[in-house]
């Protein structure tokens, strides 16, 4: 296979694109496409402080280098979760983080769950009734709450993760399958800034995994290989193992169904309401926007932590 643009031999064919490149090619390639996205979907100005959600994975990291690379004043933040089983997840995550902003001279915010609130997230999650015990549901709710209160509190404009194709395509199957209008509602690039809230923007949003992993070792981006080690039989896996089955015999196939499902949000077909939209109000303890009477579900996570310490 050749690159499409010089005729070398290609390092990368996207069948979804009819498009091959070779490294000098691609390396061009993904930025300018990340650039098209975020004017496209109107995510950020140039003048726009950015605040990069990375966890040592190919994609945020990959992003956060994409917008150095473009010139965006962009800092990142690492949440330390406590999972160390085994290879001693969130220990090695952070290094890598780390090493990542130290090379290019870009600053980190690190934020410990265990040293701010007590305990790291699988205590946390054995004390929830959120999940039954397993620490995504808390997992979740935890940097929610932190990646917007740090946002917030230091006067970012926006704050971008490294969410994939894949992964928005899973969530959109997942939520169409069991029609949750409350959650199609609020998917989509950008979700918008509101009381107490930043704007939210997923400048990968159609990149393909294997796109990102590609960017990442063609750029020499170290970043963590394995999984969350509790990620084991998650249902969003399921789901990209179906949806990788239909894109092997219909190349493109998920980023039509994203494409189209954007379609019809633009057109309406998903428009807010009463249900979709709850009434918020400041959380008492936390002051961050939550629909509950009284505290939200994170500070009251952090209560109920503290009365089994």
């Amino acid at each position: 296979m050749k690159c499409k643009k010089c005729g070398a031999k290609a390092s990368i064919n996207m069948r979804q694109h009819k498009l091959a490149l070779c490294k000098e090619h691609y390396l061009a390639w993904a930025p300018e496409q990340t650039e098209r996205f975020i004017k496209k979907y109107r995510m950020f100005q140039r003048d726009e402080r950015i605040l990069v959600a990375v966890s040592g994975g190919k994609d945020s990291l990959s992003l956060w280098d994409i917008l150095y690379c473009l010139g965006y004043q962009a800092d990142g933040l690492y949440i330390g979760l406590g999972i160390d089983e085994g290879i001693g997840y969130s220990a090695e995550s952070q290094r890598l983080c780390q090493k990542f902003a130290e090379a290019r001279g870009l600053h980190l915010h690190i934020v410990d769950v265990a040293q701010e609130y007590g305990q790291p997230i699988p205590a946390l999650a054995q004390i929830s009734h959120r999940g039954r015990g397993r620490p995504c549901a808390v997992c979740g709710l935890t940097k929610r709450h932190i990646m917007n209160r740090v946002a917030r509190d230091l006067g970012y404009d926006v704050l971008a993760t490294g969410h994939n194709l894949d992964d928005e395509v899973a969530v959109l199957f997942g939520n169409t399958l069991h029609w949750a209008t409350s959650y199609l509602v609020r998917q989509g690039p950008v979700l918008h800034e509101g009381p107490g809230f930043v704007r939210k923007v997923k400048p990968l949003c159609r990149f393909y995994e294997r796109e990102m992993a590609a960017y990442a070792i063609l750029r020499g981006i170290e970043y963590i290989y394995d999984e969350c080690p509790f990620a084991e039989g998650a249902t969003s896996i399921y789901y990209k193992e179906l949806l990788n089955k239909l894109e092997n015999d219909k190349p493109g196939a998920k980023l039509t169904f994203y494409l189209r499902f954007l379609d019809a949000r633009e057109a309406g077909f998903f428009a807010p309401t009463a249900d979709s939209m709850p009434e918020l109000h400041p959380c008492p303890n936390c002051g961050q926007p939550t629909s509950n009477e009284g505290l939200c579900s994170f500070c009251r996570l952090i209560e109920k932590a503290q009365l089994h310490a």
